[in-house]
């Protein structure tokens, strides 16, 4: 198909300025973005995880050289995150055979993305609220949550101050490497509110360390991918890779400007529109009422 240059190059750099500034791939933003722009859902999903590759190197270099990335925590989610990927690729063939993958993508982004970014939302509009009144006395949080201190086969992370059990970095990993292959995203839209929330991992570390994790994982989904399902347009994916890497240099020197609950604030903002945007699609009429099918017109 005939695509303009420009509009996606233009797509790939503010995707990927989002990238640097939240720690998210980005691909939560840009898979809808390239379906909107009639981009078949399997090539954009594919194709897509190959463009995080190289706007997640690029931030995650920036916050590399600040020393706000701990590389033993991104580590341990990768190794889960690969493992994740590897089934979802599975799972992405399966639904592909069966002629459901376009609608579960799209149900998938809207239950996940209106969950986590009203979440968010709202707790950084309290946290927010409460900076605000000098009067008030904020509430510490715990270093972790209850049950997350009990599970054993605890490890220290000196760079994030943390001493917790590997298991539920593992599972978040996994659960990340899942979305990345079906839905086409890095996952930081999940993996960032859940280091931060459940893992109790400093904001400040989190963006970093999340870029690095969703880089190598989306580098074995787009391989993945390619060799699987053969849904990976290069073409593409430079010309969404280059407009990237130049916007997350951007991105990721504008985030260290604002505060934790500010950044917070701002991405649930951008991931309820999406979300809206995608289920409005999903309950509207559509312009082509038929379509052909194996059995003719229906």
């Amino acid at each position: 198909m005939s695509v303009n240059v420009l509009v996606l190059f233009s797509m790939g750099a503010g995707v990927g300025f989002l990238s640097g500034m939240f720690g998210v791939g980005g691909g939560f933003l840009m898979t809808p973005l390239l379906i909107f722009y009639n981009i078949p859902p399997a090539v954009a999903v594919a194709t897509e995880a190959n463009q995080i590759v190289a706007s997640s190197f690029s931030g995650a270099l920036v916050h590399l050289r600040k020393g706000t990335l701990d590389i033993k925590l991104g580590i341990v989610l990768l190794i889960g995150g690969i493992t994740g990927s590897g089934v979802g690729v599975v799972l992405f063939s399966s639904l592909r055979e069966a002629g459901q993958l376009d609608l579960i993508i799209s149900i998938l982004y809207v239950v996940f993305l209106g969950t986590i970014g009203s979440l968010m939302l709202v707790e950084s509009l309290n946290a927010l609220r409460k900076s605000r009144n000098p009067d008030a006395t904020p509430a510490a949080l715990p270093t972790q949550q209850t049950w997350i201190a009990k599970l054993p086969f605890k490890v220290r992370f000196h760079r994030s101050q943390l001493y917790l059990s590997v298991i539920p970095v593992l599972v978040l990993g996994f659960l990340v490497g899942v979305l990345a292959s079906i839905m086409g995203v890095g996952g930081g839209f999940i993996m960032v509110p859940a280091m931060i929330y459940i893992l109790r991992v400093p904001t400040n570390v989190v963006i970093g360390t999340s870029l690095f994790q969703i880089m190598f994982v989306t580098m074995f989904t787009t391989i993945a991918q390619s060799a699987t399902n053969q849904t990976v347009d290069i073409v593409l994916a430079l010309i969404l890779m280059v407009g990237g890497v130049i916007g997350a240099q951007f991105g990721a020197r504008a985030g260290q400007k604002l505060r934790g609950e500010q950044l917070r604030a701002l991405l649930g903002l951008i991931v309820l529109a999406v979300c809206i945007r995608l289920g409005w699609d999903l309950v509207t009429v559509p312009t082509e009422l038929f379509s052909l099918g194996e059995g003719g017109g229906h």
